[in-house]
């Protein structure tokens, strides 16, 4: 409904309307939790191995304090083996053997020290003998507390934390009990034997190696982005602009339409992944197709990172094709061959190095690395001889100008059609500006508007953002406003020179990440392709 120009709509909502919102509201569905959770359980079997595993292993040694023979020999402190096997037991074996290491380290730092205050505050005399063990307390907290937070030591993070609760255990039970060496030592005993119950049963019942998590990974993530990148590209090339659905809500509901970009932005996001990976891949022994030791599993987070930095361009990428000024389509689809050509040799490398990756084969990439830069040079030039295109023909306008003037050809000898208001094709020529037959002002003007609604979902040509038909409504397209339309239009045009030249990029940084994936092979003896 239109009003009149300083109106202000206010809309009530009734009490039915109100009512109908809070029944909307998401409400707790069991059913639908169970079956978000069966979900998450079958994209990975390994979860549901990890729990099974886990509940063995805390099972097996609650026995030794469930039967009555062995807790007769171990006694109360086999309960340590209990909170051994729930601190160690980790999703993979590296993770486990890495955690045991920090738990083992942790324990005997730990009763070494506590034996240590302990016989020294024993010389001291019972007064002061409480006074030397609470400032011992005091400083193992503050010192643990401490080097726990430098970077060098947050690898061993666990094993500090293992040393301050083990230390204040043994050193108050210890000053009660009257013998922390007898003390130290049975906990020494009962933790030793909940570290061999983790380990045996995470490493011989179905593992689950770091090592095969983060090759996997790698592979996913040289996938997802050589996918993400043909799919951007596609749709900016098919796009007309006649379908788009709204930004907000598309980012909103994450891209839909897009599972290739969400793939992408998971490999943003998996750095923090690649690397645990990676450290604790190095705590396992050579297993499966990693038969030898010290294997290069760094060298996988390496070639991770620079795949990102391949992938901050595809994100970019993305970005053009989402923003609010678009290029026209029948100038996106002048160099529509070249950017195929460009996206597919360079989609086809990726795959080509991630199933090397895979199939830990060393091969030749030579040809397919030249084959990519020559269609990348062949954009290139496209996009030098038709860079015409990509300018504005007209010059400033000044104030004496006419507004018939001002509307004019933007793309030299290109045709634009249009869609009428009776749904008609409608074909506006821009001619060069030397020829003395412009349209009218009015017919620019419509065309422009019909283009703007048919490209650009009612995009916005003023800042704050305002409507083109608001803009209409209030009284048409003023002189004034017209310089900013041709602005506009000129930056319009500019944005298929950014998507190219990020296009450019990505290919650029191919050669980095060749280099890496070639030197990854090598460190880690992949089997030479015969020729």
């Amino acid at each position: 409904m239109n009003w009149k120009k300083g109106s202000i709509e206010i809309n009530i909502p009734s009490q039915q309307q109100e009512t109908k919102n809070k029944s909307c509201k998401p409400s707790f569905s069991c059913k639908e939790w169970i079956l978000s959770v069966w979900k998450f359980a079958k994209q990975d079997v390994n979860r549901v191995l990890f729990s099974l595993k886990m509940g063995f292993a805390v099972l097996v040694v609650s026995l030794l304090i469930l039967c009555q023979a062995p807790y007769q020999v171990f006694g109360i402190n086999i309960v340590w083996a209990i909170l051994t096997v729930a601190i160690m037991f980790e999703y993979t074996v590296g993770a486990t053997f890495s955690r045991g290491f920090n738990r083992a380290f942790g324990t005997i730092v730990a009763g070494i020290l506590a034996i240590g205050i302990a016989q020294l505050a024993l010389k001291t005399g019972r007064i002061v003998e409480p006074i030397v063990i609470g400032l011992s307390i005091f400083t193992v907290g503050a010192v643990t507390s401490f080097m726990k937070l430098l970077p060098s030591f947050v690898p061993y993070e666990t094993g500090f934390r293992v040393i301050l609760f083990t230390y204040c255990l043994i050193i108050v039970s210890g000053y009660r009990m009257g013998n922390p060496i007898r003390t130290a030592m049975d906990r020494l005993y009962s933790i030793a034997i909940g570290g061999i119950i983790a380990v045996a049963v995470n490493v011989f019942i179905f593992p689950i190696w770091a090592g095969e998590q983060l090759h996997k990974e790698l592979v996913d993530n040289f996938n997802a982005v050589a996918d993400a990148l043909q799919e951007c590209v596609k749709k900016y090339l098919e796009d007309d602009g006649s379908d788009l659905s709204e930004f907000s809500k598309t980012v909103i509901d994450e891209f839909p339409d897009e599972p290739a970009y969400r793939k992408c932005r998971s490999t943003l996001n998996s750095s923090a992944k690649l690397e645990f990976l990676g450290n604790s891949a190095k705590w396992e022994p050579p297993h499966g197709r990693f038969q030898h030791f010290f294997y290069p599993w760094l060298e996988y987070v390496k070639v991770g990172a620079v795949l990102r930095y391949c992938a901050y361009e595809v994100m970019a990428l993305h970005g053009i094709l989402h923003s609010e000024i678009q290029a026209p389509y029948n100038l996106r689809i002048t160099f529509q061959e070249e950017i195929q050509e460009a996206t597919s040799d360079a989609t086809e490398l990726i795959r080509y190095l991630g199933k090397d990756i895979c199939n830990m084969r060393r091969s030749l990439k030579t040809s397919q690395l030249k084959r990519v830069h020559s269609s990348i040079e062949r954009l290139q030039r496209a996009i030098i001889i038709h860079s015409y295109l990509l300018t504005s023909a007209n010059e400033p306008l000044d104030n004496s100008s006419k507004p018939s003037h001002a509307i004019s050809s933007t793309f030299p000898d290109l045709s634009i059609q249009l869609v009428g208001p009776d749904n008609k094709c409608i074909e506006q020529n821009y001619n060069l500006p030397s020829q003395p037959n412009y349209a009218t002002a009015e017919l620019q003007r419509g065309s422009y508007h019909e283009m703007v609604k048919k490209q650009s979902r009612s995009r916005l040509y003023s800042w704050p953002s305002r409507e083109v038909d608001v803009i209409e409504n209030e009284g048409g397209f003023s002189s004034d406003f017209i310089p900013r339309m041709q602005a506009l239009q000129s930056t319009a045009t500019l944005s298929l020179a950014t998507f190219t030249s990020l296009l450019v990029e990505f290919v650029a940084r191919l050669d980095h990440l060749v280099e890496a994936v070639e030197n990854l092979s090598k460190m880690a003896k992949f089997k030479q392709e015969a020729l």
